[in-house]
């Protein structure tokens, strides 16, 4: 067979990307040859495929769900967003420029659709279901005629369309019936149905709205999920609260502090937690990285942007950014520059990654991502970082604190280490670390290895769980969103629907797309 469905939502983040991987974990469980896709996503949270290739996580993520490897043709535009409104655009895996939202919406997209489509055919072509996650909403009816990744997608694939919506939000219904309604005729002719996101309490409560909804769209609810904790899945940018940062279109910079990586449910080993504190910079990216971290009993991880909020924390990380020179600005703007040159001086731990590597060191040279020219960084670590035109993509792996570390790396500075001792690709001064290679802490023996220095620099009782397999638990986070799927949708429907594609003789909802 070659089927397939297409996952959109209402609004951004109202699970789009948990419910594709869930429906990939129950269809490769029923023995189904299965692979995600999206044609175009917008994050700062990418990964490096063994090829090479730059994707969004989430897409890695959806790929580990369906137990195949990642690749390019998955999501073949990923859009980095930058300042001034720009994103670096990366079309199969490599970028090919920077655009404003204007540019790239302006005619760009459109002359990117082509690829898209050849990606997704030769998908269909390697697996038995493709399933597609669209991209904020279906009904963005401004961008309709450009969509590369919503219904231009479901159209040109002939693919039936399943809606989700955040009930936790609240106004389901009017999101529901508004995205159908706003919908050319030929949309609403592939829009199947809908699926309900995030609800607590009891289900009954909820039906008679379904069968209204039913009478007013013709379209049926395929399942309810639960509100579901502790799902520290990759998605495409959201924490709960929005990290710093600016896109295209306009959110501007918003603050995270407070909001925290959901730590592990056991109690931790030794006598004292672990306290972690994570800057929350502009154009954050990759925060995933401290995943790792919150899966450890006894660690607990929260965003900072103030310099009173690094004072008790036993590490500071410095993540990275897609605007080093920016992210450097912002510190010392915050005072957070300060404190951090305070915690080296007292011996008390700092670590750098990619870009929060290369604000730790002496000097940046950028005529690339912010055409600064010739900046003064912290001074922390002795390092000198020139941007380069090309992107360093690749996969290292290597050893540091006695243990084998695997990771990824994306970006375009260059780092010149000139002193310390050799940590990974970068070095280490006392307890300031600093390294390129994002997801290094998911290797556990390093991991382990790694607090364990840092319990002892900052003084603490904090002995790391011997057993925790960050691997394991990612494994039982994505079968848990496999259940979800088997236990709250309603199964046969939603095979019959990828199989048999979209259903005949749905009605028309009026008004439809102006």
């Amino acid at each position: 067979m070659s089927g397939g469905l297409l996952v959109a939502g209402t609004t951004s983040d109202a699970g789009k990307s948990v419910v594709t991987a869930g429906i990939c974990r129950w269809l490769v469980r029923q023995g189904v040859k299965v692979a995600p896709f999206k044609g175009q996503n917008m994050s700062l949270n990418s990964f490096v495929t063994r090829e090479g290739a730059e994707i969004g996580r989430a897409q890695a993520m959806q790929a580990q769900a369906a137990r195949v490897e990642p690749s390019a043709l998955m999501n073949p535009v990923l859009l980095k967003p930058g300042g001034d409104r720009s994103s670096q655009v990366v079309l199969l895996g490599r970028p090919v420029g920077e655009l404003s939202a204007r540019g790239y919406h302006g005619g760009r997209q459109q002359a990117l659709f082509g690829t898209v489509v050849e990606c997704l055919e030769e998908l269909r072509a390697t697996h038995d279901v493709v399933v597609c996650e669209g991209a904020g909403s279906p009904a963005e009816i401004n961008l309709r005629r450009n969509d590369i990744v919503n219904m231009g997608v479901a159209r040109a694939a002939g693919f039936p369309v399943l809606v989700v919506g955040d009930i936790d939000r609240g106004g389901v219904f009017a999101q529901f019936f508004g995205t159908t309604a706003l919908l050319a005729p030929e949309d609403q002719a592939l829009v199947a149905g809908y699926l309900v996101n995030k609800f607590r309490g009891d289900v009954t409560l909820l039906e008679p709205g379904l069968d209204m909804l039913y009478g007013l769209t013709g379209r049926r609810t395929f399942g309810v999920l639960p509100y579901a904790h502790g799902l520290g899945i990759d998605e495409e940018d959201g924490m709960g609260v929005p990290p710093a940062r600016a896109e295209p279109g306009g959110r501007g910079d918003a603050s995270p502090r407070g909001a925290a990586r959901e730590p592990a449910a056991a109690p931790p080993v030794g006598e004292d937690v672990l306290r972690v504190a994570v800057c929350a910079v502009p154009l954050m990216s990759n925060f995933t990285d401290v995943d790792a971290l919150a899966a450890e009993p006894g660690v607990v991880v929260r965003f900072a942007d103030r310099p009173e909020e690094l004072a008790d924390a036993d590490l500071v990380v410095v993540p990275g950014t897609r605007g080093t020179v920016r992210a450097l600005a912002w510190l010392r703007e915050r005072g957070l520059a300060g404190a951090l040159a305070r915690r080296a001086a007292e011996g008390r731990p700092v670590l750098g990654v990619c870009g929060g590597f290369q604000v730790l060191g002496e000097r940046i040279e950028d005529d690339v991502e912010s055409r600064a020219g010739s900046v003064e960084a912290l001074g922390l670590l002795p390092v000198r970082v020139r941007f380069a035109p090309e992107k360093t993509l690749a996969r290292p792996v290597g050893e540091a604190l006695g243990e084998r570390v695997e990771g990824y790396e994306i970006h375009h500075g260059v780092a010149e280490v000139l002193g310390g001792e050799p940590f990974l690709d970068g070095c280490r001064v006392g307890a300031v670390w600093g390294t390129h290679w994002h997801g290094s802490l998911e290797s556990d023996g390093f991991r382990r290895a790694f607090l364990r220095e840092v319990a002892a620099a900052a003084g603490r009782r904090f002995v790391p769980a011997p057993d925790t397999s960050f691997g394991a638990l990612r494994e039982e986070q994505l079968d848990r969103l496999g259940d979800l799927v088997e236990e709250h949708v309603d199964t046969e429907a939603l095979w019959k629907l990828i199989e048999s594609g979209p259903p005949g003789g749905l009605p028309f909802v009026p008004p439809g797309a102006p």
